[in-house]
């Protein structure tokens, strides 16, 4: 086989694998979008206002939307700050078992929540086995969640943006859940938070600064460790360069499986021959990126797609570039050690970009200044409880997770064939073996935290005051 051959099977299975690196690699060539987006379900390809994006209203019967007014700003008391606007989150309360069973949370990260409702599984999925409430909570700043009362507003200028932090996201999320519980009559009910990427670093946090309003935290593919030059700036596009050295070993069989489809007069239109076939017959001469072009191109007919045509911005594009350029700094570059062309992450030059962009600096210190982070596992092992950090390996941001247990309660689940957040998508007949062993291993954990809980509970029952 020619090594163009290779290349293209190399690309193709790749493709298939990491589709959110393809965009984030052709989202912009500003160094603003130079942290790759963090969601869970790819919602920063949505454009704005794109009808094909599902909505709450959409689901089934079964979810119920509310409006909480939520405070703008949790930490002063300016006047200002008692301001408030309509944060949106919804309710699942098919299973719910009444009184003290268990409320499962879903904690919004950078992107609207209708789309999380459809492809977020791991509620919907284990809620009829522990009669729980299902809660899906949207992040400030997006969706139906805007301060100030229009977006134009709210995403105006530095002092507008000022209260768009995961602090102050994380604070919603604790008077919304109180709220629910109160709501519900479910004040002794135990609360086990869920996130994905971003969202996931939300429910880790979530637990260690509001233990008392959740019991305990799932979060996936959460790249808590990305932060101030804790893991090595090249840790994510490794693993990228590694996974398609990898890929090599699978061509052979997949070249078979294509020539198999192709004998037929009408193959199916499965995301493999399309992308495959695009790859494969781009021109050699625009490269390797050329030819990932062309199989991106291929995959998205419906919309137009060129590197360097103006678009208009999803709500995650905007959000995540104020993100990035206020607390989310992770330093993700590019060494000489990978397959990409050398672009390492400089500080001052991301800080000039930012102030250029908003007019004030980001804080590349602030996340492990409030939340931790470094000697994580010294640190963590005295203080912390019932957090689970699930990885996939062949996820790029799981170079920056917890990839070890650090106690008995704060343990890593990690899957060698694992992707981005897979774990709480939706469950299917067709996953493979390890997923569904992954997604047993997490459920059983979290049933001995409620186990323990009930029975503390009762202890404490019985103890007369």
């Amino acid at each position: 086989m020619k090594t163009s051959r290779i290349i293209s099977w190399h690309l193709c299975l790749q493709f298939l694998s990491l589709p959110f690196l393809f965009f984030a690699v052709f989202s912009s060539a500003s160094k603003l979008n130079k942290i790759p987006k963090l969601s869970p379900t790819g919602h920063h390809e949505t454009f704005l206002h794109d009808p094909e994006t599902p909505t709450a209203d959409s689901l089934s019967e079964d979810y119920e939307t509310f409006f909480y007014n939520q405070t703008l700003d949790h930490f002063n008391y300016r006047p200002e700050s008692y301001s408030t606007f309509r944060q949106r989150y919804v309710v699942n309360s098919k299973y719910w078992g009444g009184s003290n069973a268990p409320i499962f949370a879903y904690l919004g990260a950078e992107a609207p929540l209708d789309g999380d409702l459809s492809v977020i599984g791991f509620l919907t999925d284990n809620a009829l086995e522990f009669k729980a409430l299902q809660i899906y909570i949207e992040h400030r700043y997006y969706g139906k969640s805007i301060p100030y009362g229009s977006r134009e507003e709210a995403l105006n200028n530095a002092s507008t943006l000022g209260y768009f932090n995961s602090a102050q996201a994380i604070a919603d999320y604790a008077e919304i859940l109180l709220h629910v519980k109160q709501k519900f009559h479910a004040e002794k009910s135990p609360v086990i938070v869920i996130g994905g990427s971003y969202g996931g670093m939300l429910a880790s946090w979530f637990r260690l600064k509001y233990p008392h309003i959740a019991l305990g935290a799932l979060a996936s593919s959460a790249p808590i460790l990305y932060f101030d030059n804790i893991t090595s700036q090249d840790g994510y596009y490794s693993i990228v360069t590694k996974d398609f050295i990898k890929s090599s070993e699978l061509k052979d069989h997949l070249e078979s499986t294509y020539a198999t489809a192709a004998q037929y007069n009408h193959p199916p239109r499965y995301p493999v021959n399309v992308i495959c076939g695009a790859i494969d017959g781009a021109n050699n001469d625009d490269g390797i990126l050329g030819k990932i072009f062309a199989g991106l191109a291929s995959y998205r007919t419906n919309r137009t797609c060129y590197v360097n045509q103006p678009r208009n911005l999803s709500e995650t594009d905007v959000g995540w570039n104020w993100q990035t350029c206020s607390e989310m700094v992770i330093p993700i570059g590019i060494s000489n050690n990978t397959m990409f062309p050398a672009s390492p992450f400089e500080l001052q030059d991301f800080i000039n970009e930012c102030k250029a962009a908003y007019d004030v600096p980001p804080r590349p210190h602030w996340v492990t200044t409030y939340y931790g982070g470094k000697d994580i596992k010294l640190i963590l092992r005295r203080f912390a409880s019932n957090i689970i950090f699930s990885n996939g390996l062949r996820d790029p941001y799981s170079s920056g997770g917890v990839l070890e247990n650090i106690s008995k309660s704060v343990v890593a689940v990690t899957t060698t064939k694992g992707s981005h957040c897979l774990d709480i998508l939706q469950a299917k007949e067709t996953d493979p073996d390890w997923l569904v062993k992954q997604r047993k291993v997490e459920v059983n954990i979290i049933k001995r935290w409620i186990a323990q809980y009930y029975f503390d509970l009762e202890v404490l029952r019985k103890i007369p005051s």
